[in-house]
């Protein structure tokens, strides 16, 4: 990790950035920190496919496809903001080196460890194919190895780029040449056979230290070979030569299946090392994952830097009518101005916040059941945006209909047109010190107007503490959600009452994606915070019928010029018009 330049950014959506991990074609790659102390790696769109509609679009419908992903040796998506002025998505951070460093540092992996490692890769590849994906870009760069095992990432983000490049590059081919299949080096679709291809060519290279048709020849040269050519496969030999050479085979439908590859390997490595344990990797490699596992727990446990509070305005000081005690001895009269006040040490703006938590154990998913951080609590300059990918209210689904994919629902802020202000705004705590007392005479040789304390900001509706819920909100709104991902259309209405911060707000029926409009399942949301252009808010209750299954989670609703109110999450979106 290299430390952030005068040119990156300092915090992304929710994210301070702590260090830089590397760049790609899409963009930039940071080490960020949630407020609550976990990592995440946050990758950055470039600003010349920010600015393509085309990409938008695409990249807006991959995200939402990777966020469905949830497999042991993938990292997964746990965030993502694709309308801002420049798009990104937080994924797991993985504490190891990729297989392309741990190659080049310490050479060619063992056979068990190669049959370890394609046994991993094979089980996320299925989990991916069977959500309708395709991961496409199948590379040792894109393989991390942990202590217990590899994990596999960027899986569906890379197609974003890819469609747009083809779409906007003559003769341009997005992806690691050397990794490519044959169908992705013609320019023809690539559907799972590709990746089988490209898990073929990262094993011959984890096991040999070379990719199998070169690496230091041109581009044009590398997709030649790869269409033409038989792949170099010297160092290879036995059960691992047989199963590398059927996953490059130049036909797509010749190719093994990813659960005929982990068969394959699981028969030739019975006894030998298997996945979840920490013997997995070599001594030298295990070493280097163990250092980087060590130094993610103290950067996790390390505290942020304390900001400084906000600096306290004092009124003007006032004077006092002199008072003497009756039939006491003559005293000095009383100080004119109040007594200074005394300030004790800067608030914690960190206080009674849960310390980041021990890291997991081998085979856990550190990320497992997270939800995307609120808010950075210090004052941050946000870029405006529209429209922020987030983390939604959960609605019962219908368990067969969605094949465990979970609806979402979420309740946002109202008030306002739900357009984006033109001028970046800025988050700080209000500030103190205003006195309810009467106003008393401005004391001889003192300016009122310098000495007049500023007005203090308007509390958010989080602070009020009473009513919390703006009219914009208040009723029921019914509509129809969509993904765009498998076509799958959700029947939705809910019912928002007043309330604060804590209280049960609303009232969620959808038909569970069965298209009728009949009720299936049905949950209450409490409040979780409120603003004049969103509001967020956390299920608490679900009753379902049978075939229901009730989710949990946060979720955000934003309000639309002509009173509806706009939902989109994971895929789904849609308007809810005004019923009452």
């Amino acid at each position: 990790m290299e430390s952030l330049g005068e040119g990156d950014p300092q915090v992304v959506g929710p994210y301070r950035l702590v260090g830089r991990l590397g760049a790609g074609g899409m963009g930039e790659v940071f080490l960020g920190r949630t407020a609550g102390g976990r990592t995440v790696a946050v990758k950055t769109v470039r600003q010349e496919f920010a600015a393509d509609r085309e990409f938008r679009q695409r990249f807006r419908q991959e995200v939402a496809a990777a966020q469905r992903v949830g497999g042991r040796w993938t990292a997964p998506v746990l965030d993502a903001d694709t309308e801002g002025p420049q798009p990104w998505v937080a994924t797991g951070y993985v504490a190891g080196p990729s297989l392309t460093e741990a190659v080049h540092r310490f050479g060619p992996l063992p056979p068990d460890t190669v049959r370890a490692l394609g046994t991993g890769l094979a089980d996320a590849l299925e989990a991916v194919h069977a959500l309708g994906l395709v991961h496409r870009d199948v590379k040792p760069s894109n393989v991390l190895l942990a202590l217990d095992g590899p994990r596999l990432i960027d899986f569906g983000i890379s197609r974003a780029l890819d469609a747009t490049s083809a779409l906007t590059r003559s003769g341009y081919v997005v992806g690691s040449p050397g990794f490519m299949s044959p169908e992705q080096a013609r320019g023809r679709p690539s559907g799972p056979a590709g990746d089988v291809f490209g898990l073929g060519a990262v094993l011959a290279f984890a096991a040999t230290g070379r990719a199998p048709f070169g690496e230091q020849d041109s581009a044009a040269g590398l997709l030649y070979r790869i269409v033409h050519e038989e792949p170099e496969l010297g160092g290879l030999d036995g059960d691992l030569l047989g199963l590398v050479r059927a996953c490059l085979d130049k036909e797509p439908e010749r190719r093994p299946t990813p659960a005929e590859v982990r068969e394959r390997l699981a028969r030739s490595a019975a006894g030998l090392t298997r996945l979840g344990e920490r013997g997995w990797l070599p001594g030298a490699v295990s070493e280097e994952v163990a250092r980087m596992a060590v130094a993610l727990l103290d950067l996790e446990s390390r505290p942020d830097p304390v900001q400084p509070p906000p600096p306290t305005v004092l009124a003007a000081p006032t004077p006092q009518a002199p008072t003497q005690a009756p039939q006491a001895p003559p005293t000095a009269p009383t100080a004119p101005y109040p007594a200074p006040p005394s300030f004790g040490p800067p608030p914690d703006p960190y206080a009674g916040r849960t310390p980041a938590g021990a890291y997991p154990a081998p085979g856990a998913n550190p990320y497992a059941g997270q939800t995307p951080p609120g808010a950075y609590p210090y004052p941050v300059v946000q870029q405006p945006s529209k429209r922020r990918a987030g983390p939604l209210v959960a609605t019962g689904v219908v368990a067969a209909v969605l094949a465990g994919l979970g609806v979402w629902l979420a309740t946002g802020g109202p008030g306002g047109s739900g357009e984006a202000t033109d001028k970046p705004t800025v988050t700080a705590a209000p500030a103190t010190g205003k006195s309810d007392g009467p106003a008393s005479p401005t004391p001889a040789g003192h300016d009122s107007k310098k000495a007049e304390a500023p007005p203090s900001p308007s509390p958010s509706a989080e602070q009020q503490g009473g009513d919390a819920v703006a009219d914009a909100f208040l009723g029921t709104f019914e509509g129809t959600i969509s993904s765009g991902g498998n076509g799958l259309q959700i029947v939705m209405r809910f019912t928002v009452h007043q309330g604060a911060v804590g209280d049960s707000i609303a009232y969620v029926e959808t038909d569970g994606g069965l298209g009728t409009g009949q009720v299936m399942c049905t949950n209450e949301a409490s409040l979780v915070s409120a603003t004049r252009t969103r509001l967020t808010a956390r299920t608490v209750t679900g009753t379902v019928s049978a075939g229901c299954t009730p989710l949990t989670g946060d979720g955000v609703l934003t309000p639309n010029k002509d009173g509806s109110l706009h939902f989109v999450q994971q895929g789904f979106t849609g308007d809810l018009q005004r019923n009452s």
